[in-house]
């Protein structure tokens, strides 16, 4: 784990310019928010998540986050089918704000394209550069 400025920035994830992250779990990905996402948001007060078994494609829209802030669209990290849902976000989505790498991750997906779509995210290091451009642009 990485702190850039006051961001967490954890290893062994791949990270979206949208400001996801997934986790490889074998032949699945666990997907969530950054850390940067939920502090941007700030109080997070509801997540609209999609059904096990919707279709998601990268860079699509797949379900919302709405702050006291703003509503935000939630952009797929990576394409497949949800398998799984993290219902405690849907029913305590300040879970998102208290630990979003861990208990609030929001789907699992069975991957469809995985190897060719890992060429649009970023590993560890490109994150943390990526990271402190945005902390600087803040």
């Amino acid at each position: 784990m990485v702190k850039v400025e006051a961001y967490e920035v954890p290893e062994g994830l791949y990270y979206s310019t949208d400001f996801e992250w997934i986790k490889i779990e074998g032949d699945k990905v666990r997907m969530g928010i950054t850390d940067y996402a939920q502090k941007s948001l700030r109080e997070i007060v509801y997540a609209e998540l999609p059904s096990a078994g919707t279709e998601v494609k990268q860079g699509e829209p797949y379900g919302t986050l709405e702050s006291v802030k703003a509503v935000s669209d939630l952009v797929a990290a990576i394409s497949g089918t949800v398998e799984e849902v993290n219902d405690a976000v849907q029913s305590s989505p300040e879970t998102l704000n208290e630990d979003p790498y861990e208990q609030g991750w929001l789907v699992v997906i069975k991957p469809s394209n995985l190897q060719v779509e890992l060429a649009n995210l970023m590993d560890f290091d490109k994150a943390v550069e990526w990271h402190k451009a945005q902390a600087q642009s803040k």
